[in-house]
């Protein structure tokens, strides 16, 4: 390891280790010590509500969009009060051919002043983390469930993540990802469609809705910024997305 990531790992609270093996997570009883050669974690599906006629209408006009076209309709959406609140959209960041998607809850004051997701301070420490698991912030792509900022940052609301979704489907489809990994506990629950808590939902692989993309959640950085005891979970999580990228 080199120095850098040693001082990474050091400022993350990790301790530094080498490993005789490769990076393997314990077993899960329901696993029974099964093989990793597919996924490093047992794989749990999950489905999403039965949308109605609107919603359903929406998604399908969304799907059809071209990159830059999904772009512009971010830009000028309007199907939420979001847009009468924001300063501008936050469509995203990164390489659109990255292996690794990194989905958040929803953009920050910062992140709505730049137009970029993950541009403070817990910006920076995700990109310390990414790092540590051998990425630059450019060779993943980083989203978020919503592209305008909540006022006060507060919690979406289901309108809110409804009006959005189309957007990040579409994301999704076109990136096509080989992992994705959920920050936080409302990004998960929007994704993953459930209200389990964030440490029920750590330590399994789950599945993007209608794909066979493997979908994991850790904490979210600005919660590892205030919880600075809970970085060696988030770390033991990082390393289960790294070995199935790089197995």
């Amino acid at each position: 390891m080199d120095s850098h990531k040693h001082q990474i790992l050091s400022a993350m609270g990790i301790t530094v280790w080498q490993l005789r093996t490769p990076v393997s997570p314990s077993a899960s009883s329901e696993g029974q010590g099964a093989p990793r050669s597919e996924h490093p974690l047992p794989i749990e599906t999950t489905s999403m509500p039965k949308e109605n006629e609107a919603k359903r209408q929406s998604l399908l006009d969304t799907q059809s969009l071209s990159w830059d076209q999904l772009q512009n309709a971010v830009r000028e959406c309007q199907q939420c009060g979001l847009a009468q609140t924001r300063t501008q959209t936050v469509f995203g960041d990164g390489d659109p051919n990255a292996n690794l998607l990194i989905i958040g809850e929803a953009p920050g004051a910062e992140e709505d002043r730049q137009g970029l997701p993950f541009v403070g301070r817990a910006g920076q420490l995700l990109n310390e983390m990414l790092f540590a698991i051998g990425f630059k912030r450019n060779q993943v792509y980083i989203a978020n469930t919503l592209k305008c900022r909540p006022p006060n940052n507060r919690d979406p609301k289901a309108d809110e993540v409804q009006a959005c979704e189309g957007f990040l489907l579409r994301q999704v489809a076109l990136i096509q990802p080989k992992v994705i990994l959920a920050l936080g506990r409302i990004a998960a629950h929007n994704i993953l469609n459930t209200d389990l808590s964030l440490s029920r939902l750590r330590g399994k692989a789950y599945v993007f809705p209608n794909t066979d993309i493997p979908v994991y959640v850790t904490y979210h950085p600005a919660y590892l910024l205030r919880s600075p005891m809970d970085k060696r979970k988030a770390w033991q999580d990082l390393k289960d997305v790294a070995q199935l990228l790089n197995p």
